[in-house]
C-alpha cells in the first residue's frame, strides 16, 4: 500500500468526538489531580472508555492546542497559555460590540465616555451613579485599576459597585479568550472626513490582506508579505490624511499613538537568539519585545511561537515539565510537517495587542529537570519509526538568561527549543504526535493522535476535524503539500550552502589598532566602552591586559561582580569611578593627581553598580538613564576627551559590543555620540562588534543620529578569539622583564607582581634582573631599539637603566665619575647607621650628570638595595612615604629584617619633610635601630661646592668641570661611539662634556645651525619659545602636540610628517621625550641648558629679536593658553620665569628682587620694558594673584611710584586674600614712608601728618598679614610648585610692622620735642609714649613750632601710644616662635638665623629709646634716695627687659649666650619683683622660678638660689590659683620640669606631684591653642632633660649636652691628629650617635615605660600613668605589641618626649 493509500485508510478511521486536538494532562493520581470530563462536545464513549489503541481527535476549533489543564480547583487560569493562532486578522485589533455599543477591545484605552455610555446601556446602572463617575474623569484606565473601596469611596452605593467590579472581570477575560471583532471605520473616523475617503483606504487594505492570504499557500503567510502589506496601508493612510487639513493630523496622531500596536513599537526591541545556536553570551532584555510571531518564508527562516508556562505557585513542577514537553513536541512536529525551521520561546507573551512578543521570563529551578523531561518524552510523542528522526530535528533546550533593564542580570530565563526538519532526514514523510487524554472514570490515560502542520503564525490539527469527508479531503491535499515543501526545502538547503568568503577584517584590524604601522605602539592611550560581557567570553578579553587602558566606560553595572572589570582587576589596577567625578572645578593637572589618572585604570561606572549601597549609584533603566546620567556622560567625555589631558594623535577609544544596541536611546550610543562630538569624528575610533547582526543594528542607529556610515571602522566578522590573538600579535615587543624580582633579606629575591607594582605609582623601582630576559631581546629590532636607546641618552636625554644594562651588556663600561666612589662608599655602610631614615644630598650644576651619576650607583646598588626613583615630581610626601615602606615590606610577612629602601629624589623642595613622613609611617613596621630607608636627593645649584660646604647633611658635589681623568674617559669613549654609530659628534650634550662645558664649543655649534634660522616664521617662533623657557626654567619644556600645532602639523593621527622633519636642522639642538608628571605625553626640550642660553644669546644679538619680543609673543599666542597637553605645568613654567625670584638659601647664586629674566631685561633694554612685559602678563593671567603682586612690587622698588603700586597690590588682595599679598601691600605703604623721610625737603607739622598716616596704614596692612598666616593656605590657581610644598607660616607681618615702628620711632625722636636735649622734655615724651600721660604734657606756651607738633600728634595719640605696647608683643612673639619652636628643614634654619640678627638689631635700638643708662639710673637713686618702690619694680622690669630676660623665653636664651655672673644680676632683680611687687601675677611667679632653673644650670653653687622644694612649694600654689585652664603653657612646663617623679618614687606617694599627668594634659592644650597654626613647618624644642641626680640637679638643659659633646669631639679629633674640626652637632643629634656618648649617659636618666597600642606611657604606681610622644615615630613598633621599653626624657612646651627608645627585651 503506497503512502497516499495509507493517509487515506488513516483518515476513515478518525473519530469525530472531539473537539480539541489536545487535551488535560495525564493523570497522576488521585491525590494530584482529578480533571474534569471532555468537553460538552465529546462523546460518552470517548469520555468514559479508556482505548487499548491510540485513537484520533476531531475537534470544531481551528486551534492546534488545547487550554491548559485547570491547576487551580474550579478556576480557569487567566494566564491561559495560547497559540499564536489567537492573534487578531492582520488588519489588527477590533472594536468589540458589546449591546449594539461598540467600544474598543481594550478597556484600558476607552475613554470617560465609553465608560458611562457602558454602565448606563450594558450594565444598567442609574445614570445618576454613571454622570457622578463621568463628572469625576472615570476612564477605562480607572476602571480597570479600581477595587471595591475605590468605588464606594467615589459615592458609588454597594450593590453598584459590586457589580461593576465582576462585569470588568468577565470583560477581561472575554477579551482574552475571543479573537476580537472588527472596528467599524465610522468609530474614529474623523470629522469632517468623507466615509467614501475611508472606505477607500480601508477597502484597499482588506483587499490586499485578503489577496495575500489566499495566494500563500495553505495559509503559510510570509513575515515580507506582511511586512510588506502593512507599509502599503500606511503609505495609503498617509496619502489621504496629507490632504486634510493639520488639526485632522493632529486628532489622528493621538488616536494612533494611543492604540496598541503603537505602544508595542515603542518598546525596545531585543535581538532573538541566532538560529540553532547555543550561544551562551546572548540574553534578553525584561519587557523588551521579540519580534511578532509569524508563518513560515522561505522555509530556512524559523518561525517563532511564543508561550507562557504556568508560574511555580500555579501548578506542580511536574505540571510545568508536562505543559513544556506537550507544546514543545505540538510545535515541533508542525515544523517538521510544513519543513520549515522553528524556535518555540517559553518566557514570552503571546497575546495579541500591545504586550504581543514581551520578554517576561520563568523563574527556574533546575535546567535539567526541563532537559531530562525533554529527551524522556521525545518517544512518548511520536511514532517508534519516526523517534530518531525527531531526535535529530529537534534540538535541546536553549536556555537563555533575562536582563532587567538597568543592565543586572535577573533570576528569570527564556526557555528556547529549535526545530531544523533537513531534507535528508524528513524525506517526504508525514509526522503525527501522540497527546495523552486522562480519562476520569478508570483513572487511565489514552493516547490520541494528532497531525500538526504550520498555518500562517499558527499550528492546526489537520485530524481535529469532525467532518470525516473534510479530513479525507485535507489528507489527500496535504500529501501533495508536503511533496511539495520537501523539494523546496531540498531546494532551499542547495542554495544556502555556503561558501567561505576571504574576508578583509584581520587586515583592517591590523591597520586600525597600529594606525598603519608596524606596531601597536604601547604609548598608545586607549579608552574603552563597552558593555555586558557573558562570562563564557572574558578570557578572550585577555588583550585589554596588554593595553596601556586610560579609562573603560563600563556600562555593565556588574562588572566589578562578574564581568570584565573583575576580570582585569584579577591582574591590574583598576579604580572604580562614577561619571560625576570628572565634573568637577578643579584643574586638570589635580584631577590627574586625585584620580590617579596615566599611572592606573580609570574603571567608569557610567551605569551604576548593582552592589552600590546608595540610590544615587543604583543602575538605571534606559529611559530614566537618559533623563539622569546622560548629561554626566557627556561632562565625562568633554574631560577624558581634552586635548590638555589626552593628545588625539596618541588616543585610541575603542568599542566592544557584546550585544546588539536596538535602541535610538541606548546608553552605549548616547556615549558614541559625545565621543563623536568631542573628536569631532570617528578617526580615532574602532568598534568590535560580536557579530554582523551586532554591526548591522550598530551601522544604522549611527547613520541614523551622526549620518556617518563606521564600516570601515568596525570589526565584526572575526571572533573575540581571533581578534584577541590578533592584538597581542601586533603589541611592540616587552622592554620589561615578565617576571620582576627585589632583593630581600638572606640573599634571596622576592616576585614584584604587575598589580603590586601599578600601586605603587609615583615610584619607578629598579630590579634584580632590570632589562634582563626581556621580549625585545629576542626580537629582529633589538638593534634598532638598542641604538635608539643609546643615542636618546648621549644626545641628552634622560638616562635610562636599559643605558647601563647595555654598557655591561656590550663590555663597554659605563663612564665613572670621580665622585662615584665617594658616593657609593657613603651609602654602603649599612651597618653604620643608627636612625630608621639617612638623607645623603648630591649637589651638582644644572646638566653636568648629577643624576645619571645618581642612578649609576643605584643600578650597581640593586642587590644590597630595593632601590626606586621618585617618577612624579608632583607626588606630596605623604604619598611617597607610604610608597616606600610598601616597598620596603613587600614579599615580607613578620619575619625579622628589611632589605633597605634607596630611594633617589631629584631637586625635592623639602627633603626633611619627606624623611619624616617616611618615619611617620615606617613607624608601624619598625626594627629598632636598623636601617630602613636612605634618601639620595640630587639638588641642582649654581654653587655645590659651597652648598655642600653649608649642609649639616652628608653630601657630595660634582660641578661643571671635568678632571684630567674624567676628560680621558669621555675621550675614550667617543673613540668607541664611533664604532658603532655613525656620527657621534651629533650626540651634542655628550660632546659638550668631552669638550669640557666649553663655551667657545658651544658657541659655535649653536652660530652654525641657528645662522639662517627665520625668526618671523612659525619655527623660529617655536625655537625662540622653547629657548627663552630652557634658559630660565630648569627642566621646562613644551608638549610634542603643542609643537606640532605651533608649526603647522594637523591632526596627526595618521602622520607622516615629523617635528623633526619640520623643524630640521634645528630639531638636531632637541630632543623628544616622555613626561610622567602631569600626565602621559611626549615633550620637546633642548639638548642641554647651555644649548639653550646660547641659542637665545644668538636671537638676541644676531637676529635683533629682543627678549622682550620674545616674551611678549609668547604671552600673546593664545595657543599656549587653550586646552594642550602639559598646559597647567607650562602655564606654571611661564609665570615661574617672570615672578620667582633667586634666593641664596635656595641653592642660587645670589638674591635678586625680580625674577632673573626681569632682571635681564633691565640691564639690556631698560627698566621701563619691565613694565610692559608685566602689564601684558597681567592680562593674560587676569586670574592670577601673583602678576599684580610683582607688578605692585615693580613700581615700588624700581618706579618709586607708589599710587600705582598700591593700585596692583589691592588687585592682586582682591584676587587671592593671602599673609603674602596683604605683606605687599604693607611694603608698599612702608616704602612711601621711608621716600618721603628721606626727602631733603625737612620734618613739618605737615609732613609729619603724612608720615602717621602711611604709617598707620603699614601697620595695619601687616597686622592683616599676621593674622592671615594663621589660616594661610596657598590657593593660586596657577601656582602648581607651591601647590606640593607643605604648608608655612610666613611671619613677614611681624617683620614688616617692626619696621614701620622703628622707622616712626627715628622720625619722633628727631622732633623739637625730643631732641631738644632736655632731659625733662625727653622724659615726657617717652612717659606719652608708653600711655602714662596724654599728650598735652608735651604742650610748650614758649615754643610754637613744638605746639604746632603735638597739635599733629594729639591727632594720632591713639596710634603712637599702641607703638611701644606693640613692639613688646612682637619681640615677645619671636623670642616665642625662635626659642619654643624649631624650623622641621635644615634650609629654614639659615632664614631663622637671619631674622634673629635683624630683630636683635630692631630690639637694641628700642631699648636705646625707651630705657635710660645704668649710670644715669645709679646717679638718680643716690640723688633721691626715697625712690618710691613702685618706681624701682619698674626700673627693674625696664632693666630685666634691656637684657632680654623679662619673659620665659628670653630667660631660656640665657641657657646658651650669658655668663653667670649676668644671671645671678637677673636673678636678684627677679627676686625683688617676687617678694615686693604688691601686684604680682603668675608670669612673675614662673619667671622666678626659671630664673632659678636657669641660673643653677649656669652656676650650681650660687648663693641666691632657692631650695628645690621652695620652688615645687611656689609653683604648687600657682597650680592651685590657675587651674587647669590657664593660658600659662609655661607653667605647666615647669609643673614637668619639677614634679617629675624621682628615680623610683611612686606618682600616689604625694598630693604635689599626684597631678602631674593633669598638668601635662593641659601644657598640651595650651601649647595647641598658641601655636598649633605653625605645626607644619615648626616642632616644639627640648629645653631640659631628666638626669640622674635629685633636685635642681636632675633638670639638665640641652646645651649643657651640647657642650659635652663638643668638648668629647674635639678630644677625638686631637687624639686621632686630624684638624680641631669638631664633628657637626646637628648629625651627631640626628643620626642618634650623641645618645651613645659615654658623658651623655652619664647625665641623663634611662626611663622605663612601656608602649601600648604605638604610644609610649610611663607607670610610677597606682592606675595613674603619663603618655610620653616618641620624637621620632619610627621608633615604635607596629602591631600594637605591649613592650617593655627604655628611653632618655625630653621636656618640650608640648609635652615629654621620648628619646633613643630600646626595646628591654633586646637589651
Amino acid at each position: 500500500m503506497d503512502a497516499k493509500q495509507k493517509e487515506q485508510a488513516r483518515s476513515s478511521r478518525l473519530s469525530v468526538k472531539s473537539d480539541n486536538s489536545k487535551d488535560e494532562p495525564p493523570y497522576f493520581s488521585q491525590e494530584e489531580r482529578s480533571p474534569p470530563c471532555a468537553e460538552t462536545d465529546r462523546t460518552d464513549a470517548n469520555c468514559g472508555k479508556s482505548p487499548t489503541s491510540p485513537t484520533r481527535l476531531s475537534a470544531k476549533t481551528y486551534r492546534s492546542m488545547s487550554p491548559p489543564p485547570d491547576f487551580k480547583s474550579g478556576n480557569a487560569d487567566d494566564r491561559n497559555v495560547k497559540s499564536v493562532a489567537a492573534q487578531s486578522p492582520v488588519g489588527g485589533p477590533q472594536a468589540k460590540k458589546v449591546d449594539d455599543l461598540e467600544l474598543p477591545p481594550l478597556m484600558e484605552t476607552w475613554t470617560k465616555e465609553h465608560v458611562k455610555d457602558w454602565l448606563i446601556n450594558r450594565l444598567r446602572v442609574p445614570q445618576t451613579i454613571a454622570q457622578n463617575l463621568f463628572d469625576q474623569e472615570f476612564s477605562g484606565a480607572c476602571l480597570v485599576s479600581f477595587e471595591k473601596q475605590d468605588l464606594l469611596e467615589l459615592g458609588v452605593p454597594l450593590a453598584p459597585a459590586i457589580q461593576i467590579i465582576r462585569q470588568v472581570e468577565n470583560f477581561k477575560r472575554q477579551s482574552e479568550t475571543s479573537p476580537g471583532v472588527k472596528i467599524p471605520e465610522s468609530h474614529y473616523e474623523p470629522k469632517g472626513w468623507k466615509s467614501a475617503e475611508i472606505q477607500d483606504v480601508s477597502g484597499n487594505m482588506d483587499e490586499s490582506v485578503e489577496t495575500e492570504t489566499v495566494s500563500s499557500d495553505s495559509g503559510i503567510q510570509s513575515l515580507s508579505s506582511s511586512l510588506l502589506m502593512l507599509k502599503e496601508a500606511r503609505e495609503k493612510i498617509k496619502s489621504v490624511i496629507d490632504q486634510k487639513p493639520i488639526i485632522y493630523e493632529t486628532q489622528l496622531q493621538s488616536e494612533v499613538t494611543d492604540s496598541p500596536t503603537f505602544l508595542q513599537l515603542k518598546r525596545p526591541s531585543c535581538r532573538i537568539r541566532p538560529f540553532d545556536k547555543s550561544n551562551s553570551s546572548i540574553f534578553y532584555i525584561q519587557n523588551s519585545i521579540l519580534p511578532p510571531a509569524a508563518g513560515p518564508s522561505n522555509l530556512l527562516d524559523p518561525v517563532h511561537e511564543y508561550q507562557l508556562l504556568p508560574a511555580a505557585n500555579e501548578a506542580s513542577e511536574r505540571e510545568i515539565l508536562y505543559e513544556f514537553t506537550k507544546e514543545v513536541f505540538s510545535f515541533a512536529v508542525s515544523c517538521m510537517n510544513s519543513r520549515t525551521n522553528g524556535t518555540i520561546h517559553f518566557g514570552v507573551n503571546n497575546q495579541q495587542g500591545e504586550g504581543h512578543g514581551l520578554v517576561v521570563g520563568h523563574k527556574i529551578t533546575s535546567f535539567s529537570d526541563y532537559t531530562e523531561a525533554f529527551e524522556s518524552c521525545l518517544s512518548e510523542y511520536f511514532e517508534e519509526k519516526h523517534v530518531n528522526v525527531a531526535r535529530m530535528c529537534i534540538r535541546p533546550p536553549n536556555f537563555v538568561q533575562v536582563h532587567c533593564q538597568d543592565g543586572t542580570t535577573s533570576d528569570k530565563w527564556v526557555i528556547e527549543v529549535d526545530v531544523v526538519p533537513t531534507y535528508s532526514q524528513m524525506q517526504e514523510n508525514i509526522f503525527y504526535t501522540l497527546l495523552s487524554i486522562a480519562s476520569t472514570e478508570k483513572k487511565q490515560q489514552s493516547k490520541t493522535e494528532c497531525l500538526f502542520v504550520r498555518d500562517g503564525p499558527r499550528s492546526i490539527n489537520i485530524l481535529a476535524d469532525t467532518n470525516p469527508r473534510k479530513v479525507q479531503e485535507e489528507m489527500k491535499s496535504l500529501i501533495d503539500k508536503v511533496k511539495c515543501w520537501a523539494s523546496a526545502r531540498k531546494t532551499a538547503e542547495e542554495k544556502d550552502e555556503k561558501h567561505p568568503t576571504q574576508g578583509n577584517q584581520g587586515q583592517r584590524l591590523k591597520q586600525l589598532i597600529t594606525r598603519g604601522r608596524d606596531a601597536f605602539e604601547n604609548s598608545i592611550q586607549v579608552i574603552v566602552v563597552t558593555d555586558k560581557c557573558h562570562p563564557d567570553q572574558l578570557e578572550h578579553l585577555d588583550f585589554l591586559k596588554e593595553m596601556k587602558l586610560f579609562a573603560v566606560l563600563e556600562f555593565d553595572p556588574e562588572s566589578d561582580v562578574n564581568g570584565t572589570c573583575r576580570f582585569y582587576r584579577k591582574d591590574h589596577i583598576g579604580n572604580l569611578h562614577y561619571p560625576r567625578m570628572y565634573d568637577t572645578q578643579d584643574s586638570v593637572t589635580a584631577t590627574i593627581q586625585k584620580l590617579n589618572l596615566f599611572h592606573q585604570t580609570s574603571w567608569v561606572f557610567c551605569n551604576g553598580r548593582v552592589n552600590e549601597e546608595s540610590e544615587t549609584d543604583r543602575p538605571l533603566n534606559p529611559s530614566e538613564w537618559l533623563k539622569k546620567r546622560s548629561g554626566e556622560i557627556n561632562n565625562l567625555v568633554s574631560f577624558l576627551c581634552k586635548p590638555d589631558l589626552l593628545s588625539k594623535d596618541r588616543l585610541l577609544v575603542l568599542f566592544i559590543l557584546h550585544s546588539a544596541v536596538t535602541d535610538i536611546s541606548s546608553p552605549m550610543l548616547e556615549a558614541f555620540c559625545a565621543i563623536y562630538r568631542t573628536l569631532e569624528g570617528v578617526d580615532n575610533m574602532l568598534c568590535i562588534c560580536k557579530d554582523s547582526t551586532v554591526f548591522s543594528r550598530w551601522k544604522q542607529l549611527i547613520e541614523c543620529r551622526c549620518k556617518e556610515d563606521i564600516t570601515n571602522k568596525c570589526i565584526f566578522e572575526l571572533s573575540l578569539n581571533e581578534i584577541s590573538s590578533t592584538i597581542k600579535r601586533l603589541k611592540e615587543p616587552q622592554t620589561q622583564s615578565s617576571r620582576r624580582f627585589l632583593p630581600s633579606t638572606g640573599s634571596s629575591s622576592v616576585l614584584l607582581l604587575r598589580k603590586d607594582e601599578e600601586l605603587m605609582t609615583v615610584l619607578d623601582i629598579l630590579c634584580e634582573n632590570e632589562c634582563e630576559n626581556t621580549e625585545i631581546e629576542t626580537k629582529d629590532s633589538f638593534q634598532e631599539f638598542k641604538i635608539k636607546t643609546e643615542e636618546d641618552f648621549f644626545r641628552g636625554g634622560q638616562v635610562t637603566w636599559w643605558n647601563f644594562y647595555l654598557s655591561e651588556k656590550d663590555s663597554l663600561p659605563f663612564i665613572s665619575r670621580d665622585k662615584y666612589r665617594e658616593l657609593y662608599d657613603l651609602i654602603t655602610p649599612v651597618e653604620g647607621y643608627t636612625t630608621p631614615c639617612v638623607m645623603i644630598n648630591l649637589f651638582h650644576h644644572p646638566g653636568c650628570g648629577g643624576t645619571t651619576l645618581a642612578m649609576h650607583v643605584l643600578w650597581n646598588l640593586r642587590s644590597k638595595f630595593r632601590c626606586a626613583v621618585v617618577k612624579n615630581n608632583m607626588a606630596t610626601n605623604p604619598e611617597i612615604a607610604a610608597q616606600v615602606i610598601n616597598l620596603l615590606t613587600y614579599g615580607k610577612q613578620d619575619q625579622s629584617g628589611y632589605k633597605p629602601v634607596l630611594l633617589l629624589v631629584d631637586n625635592w623642595d623639602d627633603v626633611e619633610n619627606l624623611k619624616q613622613c617616611i618615619l611617620n609611617v615606617a613607624s608601624h613596621r619598625k626594627q629598632h635601630n636598623n636601617l630602613l630607608v636612605i634618601i639620595l636627593n640630587c639638588e641642582r645649584t649654581s654653587f655645590p661646592d659651597e652648598s655642600s660646604r653649608n649642609s649639616r647633611i652628608a653630601n657630595v658635589f660634582i660641578t661643571n668641570k671635568l678632571s684630567v681623568k674624567e676628560q680621558s674617559l669621555f675621550s675614550d669613549k667617543l673613540q668607541l661611539l664611533k664604532n658603532y654609530h655613525e656620527r657621534p659628534d651629533t650626540f651634542y650634550a655628550f660632546m659638550i662634556m668631552t669638550n669640557n662645558f666649553s663655551e667657545a664649543y658651544i658657541t659655535n655649534l649653536v652660530s652654525n645651525i641657528v645662522a639662517d634660522l627665520d625668526v618671523a616664521t612659525q619655527q623660529g617662533r617655536l625655537f625662540s619659545f622653547l629657548a627663552l623657557l630652557n634658559t630660565y626654567i630648569n627642566g621646562s619644556y613644551m608638549s610634542l602636540s603643542l609643537c606640532e600645532e605651533l608649526v603647522g602639523i594637523r591632526n596627526s593621527f595618521w602622520k607622516q610628517e615629523t617635528l623633526d622633519a619640520n623643524m630640521n636642522p634645528y630639531s638636531t639642538l632637541m630632543i623628544t621625550f616622555t613626561v610622567e608628571e602631569h600626565g602621559s605625553y611626549q615633550a620637546v626640550r633642548f639638548l642641554h641648558q647651555m644649548i639653550a642660553s646660547k641659542c637665545l644669546d644668538i636671537l638676541t644679538q644676531r637676529h635683533n629679536l629682543s627678549l622682550v619680543e620674545i616674551i611678549v609673543n609668547l604671552l600673546h599666542c593664545d595657543k599656549l593658553y587653550k586646552s594642550c597637553m602639559g598646559k597647567d605645568f607650562l602655564v606654571h613654567n611661564i609665570q615661574s620665569m617672570l615672578i620667582t625670584r633667586h634666593r641664596k638659601e635656595q641653592g642660587d647664586d645670589k638674591n635678586t628682587l625680580f625674577s632673573p629674566m626681569i632682571e635681564h631685561i633691565e640691564e639690556k633694554e631698560g627698566c621701563d620694558k619691565i613694565k610692559d612685559v608685566l602689564e601684558k602678563a597681567t592680562c593674560r593671567f587676569d586670574k592670577s594673584a601673583t602678576m599684580p603682586q610683582a607688578l605692585a612690587r615693580y613700581f615700588c622698588l624700581k618706579k618709586k611710584d607708589f599710587g600705582s603700586a598700591l593700585k596692583w597690590a589691592l588687585d592682586a588682595q582682591r584676587k587671592n586674600s593671602n599673609s603674602y599679598i596683604a605683606d605687599t601691600v604693607g611694603q608698599v605703604y612702608k616704602s612711601q614712608l621711608k621716600k618721603e623721610i628721606e626727602d631733603p625737603e625737612g620734618l613739618t607739622p605737615e609732613t609729619l601728618g603724612q608720615f602717621l598716616k602711611l604709617a598707620s596704614s603699614a601697620v595695619n596692612a601687616f597686622k592683616d598679614s599676621q593674622e592671615l598666616a594663621k589660616k594661610d593656605e596657598y590657593s593660586d590657581a596657577f601656582d602648581m610648585h607651591n601647590k606640593k610644598r607643605p604648608k608655612s607660616y610666613n611671619i613677614s607681618g611681624y617683620a614688616g610692622e617692626t619696621d614701620v615702628i622703628m622707622i616712626l620711632l627715628d622720625v619722633i625722636t628727631e622732633l623739637p620735642v625730643f631732641a631738644s636735649g632736655d632731659r625733662h622734655k625727653k622724659d615726657k615724651m617717652l612717659q606719652f609714649l608708653e600711655g602714662q600721660h596724654p599728650v598735652s604734657i608735651l604742650h610748650d606756651s614758649s615754643t610754637p613750632t613744638i605746639n604746632q607738633f603735638v597739635a599733629v600728634l594729639a591727632d594720632h595719640e591713639r596710634f603712637l601710644v599702641s607703638l611701644k605696647p606693640r613692639l613688646k608683643e612682637i619681640f615677645n612673639f619671636f623670642e616665642s616662635y625662635f626659642t619654643y619652636l624649631k624650623p622641621r628643614s635644615l634650609e629654614k634654619a639659615t632664614i631663622d638665623e637671619r631674622n634673629k640678627r635683624k630683630i636683635s638689631e630692631h630690639f637694641k635700638k628700642y631699648a636705646q629709646i625707651f630705657n635710660i643708662s645704668q649710670e644715669e639710673k645709679a646717679s638718680e637713686k643716690a640723688s633721691k634716695p626715697n625712690l618710691s618702690l613702685r618706681q624701682e619694680i619698674v626700673d627693674q622690669r625696664r632693666y630685666l627687659e634691656a637684657k632680654r630676660a623679662d619673659s620665659f623665653a628670653g630667660l631660656l636664651q640665657h641657657l646658651n649666650d650669658r655668663s653667670p655672673v649676668e644671671m645671678e644680676h637677673i636673678l636678684r632683680k627677679w627676686q625683688l619683683i617676687f617678694e615686693k611687687s604688691p601686684s604680682r601675677n603668675v608670669s612673675d611667679t614662673v619667671n622666678f622660678i626659671l630664673a632659678n632653673i636657669v641660673l643653677h644650670n649656669l652656676k650650681p653653687s650660687s648663693t641666691l638660689l632657692k631650695k628645690y622644694e621652695e620652688l615645687v612649694f611656689l609653683l604648687n600654689e600657682e597650680l592651685q590659683k590657675e587651674g587647669t585652664l590657664s593660658k600659662s603653657t609655661e607653667m605647666y612646663y615647669l609643673s614637668m620640669l619639677l614634679m617629675w617623679p624621682a628615680k623610683d618614687q611612686r606618682l600616689e606617694s604625694s598630693a604635689t606631684y599626684r597631678n602631674i599627668t593633669v598638668y601635662i594634659t593641659s601644657a598640651k592644650k595650651s601649647f595647641h591653642r598658641r601655636f598649633s597654626h605653625m605645626f607644619p613647618v615648626r616642632s616644639a624644642i627640648a629645653h631640659f632633660f631628666l638626669g640622674k641626680s635629685d633636685g635642681l640637679k636632675r633638670i639638665v638643659s640641652k646645651v649643657k649636652l651640647d657642650q659635652i659633646l663638643m668638648s668629647v669631639s674635639r678630644q677625638q679629633a686631637s687624639c686621632s691628629g686630624q684638624s680641631s674640626q669638631p664633628r657637626n652637632l646637628h648629625h651627631l643629634w640626628q643620626n642618634g650617635a650623641a645618645w651613645n656618648e659615654p658623658e651623655v649617659q652619664k647625665r641623663l636618666l634611662r626611663i622605663k615605660g612601656q608602649s601600648e597600642q604605638g604610644d609610649i606611657y610611663v607607670n610610677y604606681g597606682g592606675n595613674l600613668k603619663m603618655l610620653v610622644r616618641p620624637v621620632y615615630l619610627g621608633d615604635v613598633r607596629s602591631g600594637y605589641s605591649r613592650e617593655e621599653v627604655s628611653f632618655y626624657l625630653g621636656f618640650t612646651m608640648e609635652g615629654p618626649v621620648a628619646y633613643n627608645i630600646k626595646y628591654e627585651n633586646e637589651q
